[in-house]
């Protein structure tokens, strides 16, 4: 058992060095996540970069197509450096157009669930003050509808196929609006079509931005426990660090340059797949995006079109691979390296995927505030049941509740230093403080143990915080919005165990009169929540466990024993 810092350094350098992993990390070659894309473009002009429902980008494409839009929003907006802007995409070719595009004219990207319902957009395009806003046009009724009570000044709506080659386009396009009827009706005071501001942009010239390391890159929404969403400050320099930190990691695995394709269902508006995209594109590899990851089928027919050799997911998702009838049919003889994250991952989903892929899951840590990698398991050291190593020029420490370091072997909550950690949250600075100190640790939430031989283990989840599917989902703003309902006096949220999603919401509810019904509960949950946020169980109660000052014992309620 180890107990000084010095000693435990010591033990995250040997387990790095036994895989051959620096402890440090170079990020001198790209002040700047711009100037990493740049260096991406000249470097693999020709290879593929991002494909689509079928449709390939080349890297020299998307530098075109992100200068054009770089290029419309100097000429064509009232935007100006530092400004917001919201994209609100599932994972289309589109999503990096846009988001270098904005980040080479020098905005601050906010990324933004499609899924969000109006109360959720609004609160999050107030909190951020984005003033534009690109938005998929099947889910940009939502937006239209809180839109008015927002600074945004500019829309730019995209189709599904807005990027493909005629016919093409026009069928694809076609037919989610006029035979699907995918895009619902909206309008918006001041919109242009994705397509009309790239036709802007074109051939006309654009200010190459050059953002300084710590300039504010990414605006990452994330839970809090008081039930609103706050904004992590994610600098360049962070998404840099984190980017090179994983690569590094990533070559104990035999991941090469312009060698590698990997399968992403996994949104690109969720961190952990964007760093995905940001590991990819610095090494000249390709990326396959899988717009509906629910589509069990459409997926299973997309990883069997491709030959593959990485694939990401989360615990959700691998379970339910597992159960498809096809899925045994996918070819993993290339496959070097599948990773998890988002959410904790069973033993029972990397032993079926191990049993029907012969490939194994290599489960990774972290947090929107740390950009979000901090741990993974290394290539040729796979630990199930362990979050790995800590990426180079990552420190680790857990405490105990009164702050003091504890030894190795025993639980504490999980601190991490490194250059990956976020700047602060925006506009936000008590919710700062309370997580990150002078010294630049970071504390998780999260219970852990540090192993003698430098590997990481959860022990228990943050107290009170709910995992579906990988989403954070914080009880008070569930419970805020269940108690806003006639019919509830009050209400108390916690996670319980689902085999497919790793939790699933109960609400325990003291109804304000007999006969309440469930659905109707659930009804207005949906009117207002994600729908990864309404609870599937729901229970009535007399009364709530509470302590001696009043607070809701949800703990209590968790265990049964209340």
């Amino acid at each position: 058992m180890v107990g000084n810092a010095e000693s435990m350094d010591a033990i995250v350098s040997a387990a790095r060095q036994r895989f051959g992993i620096p402890d440090t990390v170079d990020t001198s070659a790209y002040p700047s996540l711009n100037a990493m894309f740049l260096h991406a473009v000249r470097s693999y002009p020709d290879k593929p970069a991002f494909t689509s429902l079928g449709y390939t980008l080349s890297f020299g494409e998307l530098g075109r197509l992100s200068a054009e839009f770089a290029a419309y929003l100097q000429r064509h907006t009232n935007l100006v450096r530092g400004d917001r802007i919201a994209i609100q995409l599932p994972n289309l070719i589109q999503y990096p157009v846009v988001l270098f595009g904005a980040l080479r004219a020098g905005l601050v990207v906010v990324n933004t669930n499609p899924l969000y319902t109006a109360r959720e957009i609004e609160h999050q395009f107030q909190d951020s003050g984005v003033k534009a806003l690109v938005v998929l046009a099947n889910v940009a009724h939502t937006a239209a509808e809180v839109l008015q009570n927002t600074d945004i000044q500019q829309v730019i709506v995209t189709e599904l196929a807005d990027l493909h080659p005629a016919p093409r386009r026009w069928l694809i396009n076609g037919a989610a609006r006029y035979i699907k009827r995918m895009v619902p009706a909206f309008r918006f005071s001041k919109q242009v079509s994705l397509r009309k501001a790239l036709a802007l942009g074109r051939g006309a010239s654009h200010r190459e931005y050059q953002p300084a390391p710590d300039e504010l890159a990414v605006l990452q929404y994330t839970g809090g426990t008081t039930g609103v969403a706050k904004g992590a400050e994610l600098s360049h320099a962070n998404l840099v660090a984190n980017t090179l930190q994983c690569s590094l990691m990533f070559n104990t695995y035999g991941f090469g340059e312009c060698t590698e394709l990997m399968v992403v269902p996994l949104p690109l508006y969720h961190i952990y797949s964007f760093t995905l995209a940001m590991i990819l594109l610095h090494s000249g590899n390709h990326m396959v995006l899988i717009p509906n990851p629910r589509d069990t089928d459409s997926l299973v027919k997309e990883m069997g079109r491709w030959p593959m050799t990485a694939f990401s997911g989360l615990n959700t998702l691998f379970v339910a691979l597992c159960k498809h009838p096809k899925f045994a049919q996918v070819d993993f003889s290339r496959v070097r390296m599948t990773v998890s994250g988002g959410m904790a991952l069973t033993a029972g989903a990397a032993n079926e995927w191990r049993r029907i892929t012969g490939t194994e899951i290599y489960e990774g840590y972290g947090l929107t505030e740390t950009s979000p990698v901090v741990t993974v398991n290394p290539g040729g050291g796979n630990r199930q049941g362990s979050i790995g190593i800590p990426l180079p020029a990552t420190w680790v420490k857990v405490i105990d509740e009164a702050g003091q370091a504890l030894p190795t072997g025993e639980p504490g909550e999980l601190c991490v230093r490194g250059p990956q950690v976020m700047k602060r949250y925006w506009r936000r600075p008590e919710e700062t403080a309370k997580v990150l100190d002078a010294e630049g640790w970071l504390r998780t939430g999260d219970m852990a143990v540090i192993g003698e031989d430098g590997y990481v283990r959860i022990v228990d989840r943050k107290k009170d915080m709910i995992v579906v599917s990988g989403f954070n989902v914080y009880p008070n703003e569930v419970e805020d919005v269940l108690s806003q309902h006639p019919d509830v006096v009050e209400a108390a949220v916690v996670g319980v165990p689902d085999p497919v999603a790793g939790e699933r919401i109960k609400a325990f509810v003291v109804p304000a009169r007999d006969g309440v019904d469930p659905e109707a509960l659930r009804a207005h949950c949906h009117a207002e929540l994600a729908g990864y946020k309404v609870p599937k169980l729901i229970e009535f109660r007399a009364d709530l466990p509470k302590s001696n000052v009043g607070k809701v014992l949800r703990r209590e309620l968790r265990d049964g024993t209340a």
